[in-house]
């Protein structure tokens, strides 16, 4: 394990929410389009607290994916400056809780707070890791020409390309197919 299990969780998550964009998801339509699409993301992750389920929410959520995105591709020290700007914004206060069958963890927003700020400050929380430990190259986008899909790569030796087997595996046809297509 590359980080602790709550941090790979929150960068799953992330990778998954910034994936339902029209760019990077596997549709290639926006996958966050209604309050129904965005109860069915949740429904795969532990978010406690507030949930709205309203259309201002969705909107404030697909802001924190767009925020996301651009904070997944920045440098370390860019992106310690985002990092901290979302915490600041955020007033975020680091605490110990324990809910829900879950073992003590790190939280840093009440939870009445908005869904979008609560996901944004995980997000953080979980960058900090991946910035402390000097990670930020496993925070990736897909290598495929058509995809901006990212993913965190967990393997062993940090050679993963692809966010999908289907993404490596459509390149990997293209290749083939144009060295074995006559010259």
């Amino acid at each position: 394990m590359l980080f602790a299990p709550d941090t790979e969780e929150s960068l799953e998550f992330v990778v998954a929410l910034v994936n339902t964009a029209p760019e990077a998801s596997r549709s290639g339509a926006d996958e966050l389009s209604t309050v129904d699409e965005l109860g069915a993301l949740l429904s795969g992750y532990t978010y406690s607290g507030r949930i709205d389920h309203d259309q201002a929410e969705l909107e404030a959520v697909r802001a924190a994916r767009t925020l996301l995105q651009k904070v997944w591709t920045l440098n370390r020290d860019d992106a310690v400056e985002a990092v901290n700007r979302m915490l600041r914004e955020a007033r975020a206060l680091p605490y110990l809780t324990r809910h829900d069958g879950s073992d003590w963890h790190i939280h840093a927003t009440e939870p009445g707070a908005p869904l979008a700020e609560r996901i944004r400050v995980e997000a953080a929380l979980a960058l900090i890791d991946v910035i402390r430990t000097n990670e930020t190259s496993r925070l990736r986008v897909c290598d495929a020409d058509d995809c901006e899909g990212i993913f965190t790569d967990l393997s062993r030796n940090g050679s993963k390309r692809f966010c999908s087997v289907r993404c490596g595996n459509r390149v990997n046809m293209i290749a083939y197919r144009a060295r074995k297509a006559p010259s």
